[in-house]
């Protein structure tokens, strides 16, 4: 990875109000920090930082940060705002890091081809968009891309499987399933599906239901027929 030039200026002030007038002079507040630096207040172009943000390592890019009295830092991009309004970037923090030292970032994951799977009806499933890995700071990928074309139905890429240059490692345990071609349930969706196939027939017995409960009212006249045959018992008798 190459390391990205960046100057920034010393902050005599802070709070909201030097903090909005640094704005109105076309740089923003920013601070830097890290594990044994003491956090220090600096301005910063918001153009330059967009580039950075840009590139293709975008948030993971590792910067070389001039500052005016002559001090070099390297450093991330830790955190940054924009306005809720115009979208312009509006504050920045920077993390110390030490190109010796490895450091957590999350990497863009991208998969390529089309899967045997998908093609033959499945679904593919990302689970996930970024992979956290640790590695060091010179060492980060760009993005990570995962080919899926022999992927079938059914199949899985665990996170112990995915392609990582040297000295790349994931965070996630072994087992933990990346993606995944799903098998639709399609017995089951089209049951439940408005019109399907033999729902329009079961509805149609249900209302011819209703007339033969209709019809078991006439049960009911069944008693008075009973007591007209027991007559007919005595006439055997005679």
């Amino acid at each position: 990875m190459e390391i990205i030039k960046l100057s920034a200026t010393r902050r005599q002030e802070s709070g909201k109000g030097p903090s909005n007038r640094l704005r109105r002079t076309g740089n923003i507040p920013a601070i830097c920090y890290g594990k044994g630096l003491e956090a220090f207040p600096v301005a910063v172009s918001p153009k330059a930082l967009l580039e950075v943000l840009k590139s293709a390592h975008g948030k993971n890019s590792v910067i070389e940060l001039a500052v005016e009295d002559g001090e070099k830092l390297t450093v991330m991009v830790r955190d940054y705002g924009y306005h809720p309004i115009s979208r312009d970037l509006v504050h920045a923090d920077f993390l110390q890091v030490k190109l010796d030292q490895p450091v957590d970032v999350e990497v863009p994951v991208r998969c390529v081809g089309k899967s045997k799977g998908v093609a033959g009806g499945g679904i593919l499933q990302q689970i996930f968009r970024t992979l956290p890995i640790r590695c060091l700071p010179e060492k980060i990928p760009a993005l990570v891309e995962i080919d899926i074309t022999e992927l079938d139905l059914g199949e899985t890429v665990k996170a112990g499987a995915v392609p990582l240059p040297e000295g790349v490692k994931t965070r996630l345990p072994e087992e933990q399933t990346v993606v995944v071609v799903a098998v639709p349930e399609k017995a089951e969706e089209a049951a439940a599906a408005p019109g399907a196939p033999g729902a329009p027939a079961a509805a149609a017995g249900a209302k011819g239901a209703a007339p033969a409960a209709k019809g078991a009212a006439a049960a009911k006249g069944a008693a008075p027929a009973a007591k007209a045959a027991a007559p007919a018992k005595d006439a055997k008798k005679k």
